[in-house]
């Protein structure tokens, strides 16, 4: 058993070696067509970021794509109609999150490049290799990802994404002095597209990371709490909603949708953080003392921000976002060591009682 399973393994990275190569092909072909004509410098008007980004993910989403067909094919077939469209809208917005991170990961290093290598212009040639190397990364993390992706790694994509997009958003604001107001003023001006599109898929994938926690409870609790799991699960969603909705929402256009929309999705995380964590089934001793300590240092950032007024507002919302994810590292952590690895196709026909 044990030889079986490491042969399976090395096929695994046999094929994913394959699936770099491929896409290092794709991405370099795509590139050298596309930029061909004069030199272009990484950033700035004209530049090979956003082109070489844009290749990158669509190359991503299409490893994703290829990779979850391969090996998680007839997975929704024992499934009833309505579980198994859950599981394919899941698979969709992961697709579209994958492409959407390696191009924002992209996009910051090329930023960092041009600071580092100020001056530098590249040829198609040039380009077209630069494309394929950021290809072949995202591709071989998309490959890997379609094998098996577990919670805990949705939860790390939507950490790392929330970083890069932040990042990349700073480096390119155009009010240097954003953060004496508050993350909000990315959103704002020429640049404004980097805040406001991380902040719409951010609400994406934390709906997903939901659909991901209900499949989680349902494999641990079975179809008889499927009702509360559709509850925590919408709250989720609702979240996700929300958080996109901040970013669809910009400050300086709509303020008042805004603030509305950022108080829901905080309240909304925190809602669901806390049914959650009730629904697990214990609940675990690690997670129960990471949701009152959470919910104890937020209340007590909100006093010194308020009465005390001993930072800003962007200070509190880094504690704030800070926070949530170190919750939710915990609570994906928790459900990697209790929740059962085999599917669990629902037996109902109908997520209606009766």
């Amino acid at each position: 058993m044990e030889q079986q399973d490491r042969a399976q393994r090395l096929r695994g990275e046999t094929e994913a070696v394959w699936a770099t190569v491929v896409s290092f092909a794709l991405g370099a072909g795509a590139g050298i067509l596309l930029l061909g004509g004069d030199s272009r410098p990484l950033t700035g008007e004209g530049s090979l970021a956003l082109p070489v980004a844009a290749i990158a993910g669509i190359i991503a989403s299409a490893a994703f794509v290829l990779s979850t067909v391969r090996h998680r094919r007839g997975e929704t077939a024992p499934m009833p109609r309505w579980q198994a469209v859950v599981s394919d809208l899941s698979a969709i917005a992961l697709t579209v999150a994958i492409g959407a991170v390696t191009a924002m990961g992209v996009l910051l290093a090329t930023e960092i490049l041009a600071a580092g290598l100020q001056g530098l212009e590249l040829a198609a040639i040039g380009g077209g290799l630069l494309a394929g190397v950021a290809s072949a990364i995202g591709g071989r993390f998309a490959f890997g990802a379609g094998i098996g992706l577990r919670t805990a790694d949705l939860s790390g994509l939507l950490a790392s994404y929330l970083v890069i997009g932040t990042l990349f958003a700073m480096v390119t604001a155009v009010d240097p002095r954003w953060w004496e107001v508050n993350f909000s003023q990315l959103g704002n001006g020429a640049g404004s597209w980097a805040f406001n599109g991380t902040l719409i898929v951010a609400g994406l994938l934390i709906a997903t990371v939901g659909s991901y926690v209900g499949r989680d409870l349902h494999r641990m609790l079975g179809d008889d709490a499927l009702g509360r799991i559709g509850a925590i699960v919408l709250l989720w969603a609702a979240t996700g909603a929300a958080l996109a909705a901040v970013g669809l929402l910009p400050l300086h256009r709509v303020p008042i949708p805004h603030n509305i929309a950022a108080f829901a999705a905080l309240a909304l995380f925190a809602a669901a953080a806390v049914c959650t964590t009730l629904r697990v089934p214990g609940p675990p001793r690690a997670l129960v003392i990471t949701t009152i300590g959470v919910v104890i240092l937020i209340a007590a950032a909100l006093v010194m921000w308020v009465p005390f007024g001993l930072y800003g507002l962007t200070a509190l919302e880094a504690i704030v976002v800070g926070l949530g994810l170190v919750w939710m590292t915990t609570l994906v952590r928790v459900l990697a060591i209790i929740v059962p690895p085999a599917s669990r196709p629902s037996l109902r026909r109908s997520l209606l009682p009766g």
